[in-house]
Formats: C-alpha cells, sequence, structure tokens
C-alpha cells in the first residue's frame, strides 16, 4: 500500500489534503499523527506545521469487487445506454459482467472498447487502493467465445507452419489475445511462438521448429 507524509497548518487541514490527493474518504484512511504543529508566537515566530502519515486502508476482495463495479458504473453513466453490472471474485481476480441490449457497442472492435474500459477500472482501483488488482470486464461471454476463436486460429496456423516449414505472422493483436496464442501452442513441440513488433502493432510470429529440437517456452504474454 502507498503511503503518504502530509503537511499543513493543522491536523484536519492535513487530513482534508490526504483525502483529496488519494481521493479518498476519511474513513478509507489510516491517519498516523507525527506532529500536531504549533501556533508559535503571535501565530508568526516558531509557528510549525502539522504533520501526519496517510495509507489507504487495505479492501477485501468483495470491497474491491464493488468498488470496482461503483467505477464502471460511473464510466457507463457517461454511455446513453442502460446496463446492469454483477460481479464476482475468482482466482484472485474480479469479475465485471454488464448486461446490456447494446453489447455490441461495449466490446467495440475486436475488443478493443472492452478492453479500454477493463484498462480503465484497473487503473483507477489501483490508484485508490494503492497496491495492483486484477480486473475483467466481460459481457455477452465475450471473453470466453473470443479465447475459443484465437485458440482454434493458433491450431490452424500451426499445421500451415507445419505443412509448409514456413513462419506465418497473426495481425496486430492486444497482449491479451497474444497470450492466448502463446499459451494455445505452449505444448507443441513442432512450432514455438514469439511476439515481434512494437504498441498496437505488435504481432505473434509462429516458427516451425527442426526435427530434433524442441520449442522453447514463451514467458505467458509475451
Amino acid at each position: 500500500m502507498s503511503t503518504l507524509e502530509i503537511e499543513d497548518k493543522s491536523v484536519e487541514d492535513a487530513i482534508a489534503a490526504a483525502c483529496r490527493k488519494l481521493k479518498l474518504p476519511r474513513e478509507k484512511l489510516e491517519i498516523e499523527i507525527i506532529s500536531k504543529g504549533s501556533s508559535g508566537i503571535f501565530g508568526i515566530v516558531g509557528a510549525r506545521k502539522a504533520k501526519i502519515r496517510v495509507t489507504a486502508k487495505a479492501l477485501s476482495a468483495e470491497a474491491a469487487a464493488e468498488r470496482a463495479k461503483e467505477i464502471l458504473s460511473h464510466i457507463l453513466e457517461h454511455i446513453d445506454l442502460p446496463s446492469v453490472i454483477e460481479w464476482e471474485t475468482r482466482d484472485d481476480h474480479t469479475y465485471l459482467n454488464i448486461i446490456s441490449n447494446g453489447s455490441g457497442l461495449l466490446i467495440g472492435k475486436r475488443g478493443k472498447t472492452l478492453n479500454a474500459l477493463q484498462y480503465l477500472v484497473t487503473k483507477i482501483l489501483q490508484r485508490e487502493v494503492g497496491e495492483n488488482v486484477s480486473v475483467i470486464v466481460d459481457t455477452e461471454n465475450y471473453r470466453s467465445k473470443r479465447e475459443l476463436s484465437l485458440t482454434e486460429l493458433a491450431r490452424q496456423l500451426s499445421d500451415k507452419v507445419k505443412k509448409s516449414h514456413r513462419p506465418l505472422t497473426t495481425g496486430p493483436m492486444s497482449s491479451q489475445d497474444r497470450r492466448i496464442i502463446h499459451l494455445a501452442l505452449k505444448e507443441d513441440q513442432e512450432v514455438r511462438t514469439k511476439s515481434k513488433g512494437e504498441g498496437t502493432l505488435r504481432r505473434v510470429v509462429i516458427y516451425p521448429v527442426k526435427k530434433g529440437k524442441k520449442a522453447p517456452r514463451v514467458a505467458e504474454g509475451e
């Protein structure tokens, strides 16, 4: 958890400044008073500022999930699209499922809009709790459908590479999609995978492996 030390005219002023800086209410902060300060003589000579140390309180998995739901709800308020958000925690992840009649709009091309929503919720929540959290935003089971589709694509490309003995390259992919390709072919000893390119143009290259050699393992999410 991130810790801040803040000085101000008084303890109350310092606490208010901490709330503003962390964007958290007072009840979600652990506050240690280092110095109450002093007004000095006539409020001028020998005056010392109050100093506090504040830390955002650790959230339970359920509380973090509830907060993630609130953040996503606030974001979706700017989209004229009625929706309901369900949440659950599983395997150290918070899953947010959006139920809406405009799921296509929320998903976007190749899941770009959904990924953007997930990125925003994750970053805001991480800033508030001061630690890494994992949030998965989904709608209409898009994530599982996308994984099945990419896994099948990986197998088809692998078969082509084995037959042609030449490498093949996918189109540009997000880190999540590349990870699915890598994992799908992780145990295939006849091919190896490697991510290449920069930023949004990063792709996965599938190479044939010469007989007698083992395919090197690729780190997940490369």
